[in-house]
């Protein structure tokens, strides 16, 4: 069986240019696993081959590309978000080196995990940083931070391979159970929004949107399994059953 390794999604990637030296930088470093969310010119991208430059470009041959985050990262059970923004929300902030321990802890559990990276111009918005599980924020020079996106890509794809060697650091044991993909975390994250604001939770009404921000950014910061997910489900039922009955 072959060794998983984690997603590199590059969010609303503006220029071609960028997505073909994001490739290379995957594939200098043995990683081909890319997705893609609506690119700004659209998806194949001439330029974007151009400058993968030949074998690069089966990384781009098999690129998923998606219209939205959350189905991106629907079947992850870990994301990370590449990013010197977003501190004003409560999350893990790691250095590459630690993150992509981090990361290989997790494949080598057999679970997929996702590295986000934002486009060009602004990076990451909030809400695909309330998203992620984790912040991967790189120790650069206060007064420049701003990375290029294939910079940004090399940096966490050469962690990656820099580690190759030897055990993971970390092994998750997850008691017969597997972590929550996204796609579970949004339904549950759905699930409680629905019924909170049902119950006038979201008050008053200037602050509702902040305060449904902070709570994704809760699910997601939580390391869930299926089975935290299927309990969370059963007692919000049960409450409102209680309630109504």
């Amino acid at each position: 069986m072959s060794e998983l390794s984690p997603a590199f999604i590059l969010v609303r990637p503006q220029m071609g240019e960028n997505i073909g030296a994001a490739a290379r930088a995957m594939l200098n470093f043995g990683l081909s696993h890319m997705r893609m969310v609506d690119p700004r010119d659209g998806w194949p991208n001439p330029r974007a081959v151009a400058m993968a430059s030949g074998a690069a470009g089966r990384v781009l041959d098999h690129a998923g590309v998606f219209g939205a985050l959350p189905e991106a990262i629907a079947d992850c059970a870990y994301v990370f978000a590449t990013t010197a923004r977003g501190r004003d929300l409560t999350k893990p902030v790691m250095t590459p080196e630690r993150a992509m321990e981090h990361a290989r802890a997790l494949c080598a559990a057999g679970q997929k995990v996702a590295v986000l990276f934002g486009p060009e111009r602004a990076g990451l918005e909030n809400e695909d940083v309330a998203r992620a599980n984790a912040i991967i924020s790189v120790p650069v020079n206060p007064d420049f931070p701003s990375l290029n996106l294939a910079q940004a890509v090399l940096l966490c794809a050469y962690e990656w391979r820099r580690q190759a060697g030897g055990d993971a650091p970390e092994m998750l044991s997850l008691a017969g159970t597997d972590l929550a993909s996204a796609l579970e975390v949004e339904k549950l994250g759905d699930h409680y929004e629905e019924r909170l604001d049902a119950a006038g939770f979201f008050f008053p009404e200037t602050k509702a949107e902040g305060m449904k921000l902070n709570l994704r950014n809760l699910w997601s910061r939580m390391p869930l399994t299926r089975a935290d997910v299927q309990t969370l489900h059963g007692m919000l039922r049960q409450i409102v059953r209680r309630r109504d009955g």
